[in-house]
C-alpha cells in the first residue's frame, strides 16, 4: 500500500467549514500521481500513458481546515488493458477514515489514440501493491 499526506488549506473547505467535496478528487489525483511516479512511470505530459476512465469517492466523514490526512493508494484489480486503484482517506490524528474512493485508469497511446495492453513491467508494478478487496 502507498501513502501520501496532506495539509488542508483554507481553500478546499467550504462556507459550511469542512472540506469541500471536490477537494477530495485533487487529493486523490496527488496520491495517483505520486503512486505511478513511484512505479517509474513519468508524469511529463508530453509522455502521458495513462487516462482516468471512471472514479467514485464515498465520503464516510467530514475534514476541516488544518487537518493532516493521508491518502492510502493499493491496486484491486488488474486487466489486460486496465486498472483499479483504491484509496482510503484517513485522518492522520484519529485514524478514522473521511471517504474511501477508487478509480480505473487505462493504459493509453495517445498517439493512435487507443488504449494498448498493461506492459509486464507495469503488471509486475502494480501486481506488488496489489490488495484484494
Amino acid at each position: 500500500m502507498y501513502e501520501t499526506s496532506v495539509r488542508v488549506r483554507f481553500g478546499e473547505t467550504d462556507a459550511l467549514g469542512h472540506v469541500n467535496n471536490t477537494s477530495y478528487f485533487i487529493y486523490l489525483e496527488d496520491a495517483r500521481v505520486q503512486f505511478f511516479e513511484k512505479l517509474g512511470y513519468s508524469m511529463d505530459s508530453n509522455n502521458w500513458q495513462f487516462i482516468l476512465a471512471s472514479t467514485k469517492c464515498d465520503f464516510v466523514g467530514q475534514a476541516y481546515f488544518n487537518q493532516r490526512l493521508r491518502t492510502t493508494t493499493s491496486v484491486s484489480k488488474i486487466g489486460t488493458k486496465s486498472f483499479t486503484l483504491e484509496h482510503s482517506i484517513i485522518d492522520e490524528k484519529t485514524e478514522n477514515i473521511i471517504a474511501t474512493a477508487n478509480a480505473v485508469i487505462v493504459y493509453f497511446n495517445f498517439e493512435t489514440q487507443k488504449s494498448e495492453a498493461i506492459p509486464e513491467t507495469l503488471r509486475e508494478s502494480l501486481e506488488s501493491h496489489f490488495c484484494k478487496v
